[in-house]
């Protein structure tokens, strides 16, 4: 898997988390995450299991920080600008309120929706393929349907080129 679509996951699986409880402290959460993550890698790795044990404190390798490099912006900017992403998917999702969209698909498409108005440097269609295909793997192959019917409105939206980065 690539580095970026490894951090895409990640971010989803940390705006769903912040979705369902919020941290008072975002910085904190953010760096409580990073641990678990690496925590559970580094168990993966091993091949046991690590509930309840400490994050084991020893330096990021190389792709672990390539990752979080490329995902902490994302998920800074999901959550900046959460109000503006719920507004477009509630314009698009016909009959759909937001707190009937399955919680993953609706992290996902604030993602999705914030790296198309907000990252001049990655394509739309490339925000939208990403989307679609982690909605699959977290969600359900129906999710995968929804959320590319949702990013390929706001795509038609776009003052920019859908294929290539600004």
């Amino acid at each position: 898997m690539g580095k970026r679509r490894e951090a895409r996951e990640r971010a989803v699986q940390f705006l769903f988390q912040h979705d369902i409880n919020p941290p008072e402290d975002l910085g904190a959460a953010l760096e409580q995450f990073w641990d678990t993550q690496r925590a559970a890698a580094i168990a993966e790795e091993k091949g046991v299991a690590t509930w309840g044990e400490p994050a084991d404190h020893t330096p990021p390798t190389a792709e672990e920080a390539a990752v979080r490099l490329f995902a902490d912006p994302l998920i800074r900017g999901a959550i900046e600008h959460r109000q503006e992403a719920d507004e477009v998917i509630k314009k698009h999702a016909i009959n759909w309120d937001l707190h009937r969209i399955a919680a993953v698909d609706r992290n996902v498409l604030r993602l999705a929706i914030f790296e198309m108005l907000h990252r001049d440097d990655i394509p739309p269609v490339v925000s939208i393929n990403e989307a679609v295909d982690i909605a699959k793997k977290f969600s359900t192959e129906d999710s995968g349907k929804f959320v590319n019917g949702i990013l390929d409105k706001v795509k038609g939206e776009l003052l920019r080129p859908a294929r290539i980065v600004k």
